[in-house]
């Protein structure tokens, strides 16, 4: 698929209707466009399977009514528009994104209850985020912006506010030559990359931030669940940054990240472990459906 997300062959599910790629368009005064009212999933198909579809689907529609904006579709309806969008595809394995906005309407001010909810729903391919940096390891730039508290912003949501500092964090990094960057959280704690949470491993036992500012993600707590059936101990803690030279290991988790090894955090060096490779083979095998 050659060309910018805006000029590309296929459809693209939009508020209930197959539309043409290149005329799924929206109006210059959508309120989403002016105010972020806006929240989304980013889902991987494996094998024409979507993993964990339903449980992004569900985290959608909480995303829509923790920023007061009620999506006008079931958890059902949105599994059979995603279902519809991967077959019209063709595609096996796909990258699907779902989003939800306030449209155009009678507002065009901060408040918008008056204009509608939307939806869209459109699938890609799309390999590894970080390319190359699989297996070798993603080198990381410490950002400069932090994770705010959740009393100003409603930080359990997907909500596309929420990525504003990520976007200026990762420009930051790949001016850098880094393929991401670690955030803090406004209390000094380590928080997360910009679009993957993170692990670290010391002396046999895994630790990963408590999500208490950050999304949780839902390859995060896959990789959770997949470590402690091995016997691995998982410590969800607050990690200091002071605490990053003394780690062994780190990986980070998404669904567009999957499992991706990191070999360095601003000065700090990590191998690319017998565990970081295990856990992103057994999460490749798992999503697959060969575990």
């Amino acid at each position: 698929m050659a060309g910018g997300y805006d000029d590309r062959d296929g459809h693209i599910w939009m508020d209930g209707k197959m539309v043409p790629w290149r005329d799924a368009n929206v109006h210059v005064l959508t309120h989403a466009l002016h105010y972020a009212s806006a929240v989304f999933e980013g889902e991987r198909a494996y094998n024409g399977t979507i993993f964990k579809s339903r449980e992004h689907s569900e985290r959608l529609l909480r995303s829509g009514q923790l920023i007061e904006a009620e999506i006008p579709y079931t958890v059902d309806q949105i599994e059979a528009a995603k279902a519809e969008v991967l077959k019209a595809s063709g595609l096996k394995d796909a990258y699907v994104r779902v989003l939800a906005w306030r449209g155009s309407g009678e507002d065009m001010g901060v408040a918008s209850q008056r204009n509608p909810v939307r939806m869209a729903v459109a699938a890609w391919e799309w390999g590894a985020y970080y390319g190359d940096a699989k297996m070798q390891g993603a080198k990381l730039d410490i950002s400069k912006w932090k994770r705010p508290s959740p009393e100003t912003i409603p930080s359990e949501a997907k909500a596309a506010g929420l990525y504003m500092i990520c976007t200026m964090s990762k420009h930051a990094a790949e001016a850098k030559g880094c393929s991401d960057a670690l955030m803090m959280d406004y209390r000094g704690y380590v928080a997360e990359a910009t679009g993957a949470n993170v692990f670290f491993v010391k002396d046999g036992k895994v630790h990963t931030p408590t999500p208490d500012c950050f999304l949780n993600g839902i390859t995060r707590q896959t990789v959770i669940g997949m470590l402690r059936d091995r016997g691995v101990e998982v410590v969800e803690r607050h990690i200091m940054a002071e605490e990053l030279d003394g780690f062994e290991q780190c990986w980070l988790t998404g669904t567009a990240a999957e499992v991706t090894p990191v070999g360095q955090i601003g000065e700090h060096t990590f191998e690319v472990g017998a565990l970081a490779r295990m856990i992103a083979e057994d999460y490749e095998k798992l999503v697959r459906g060969e575990a």
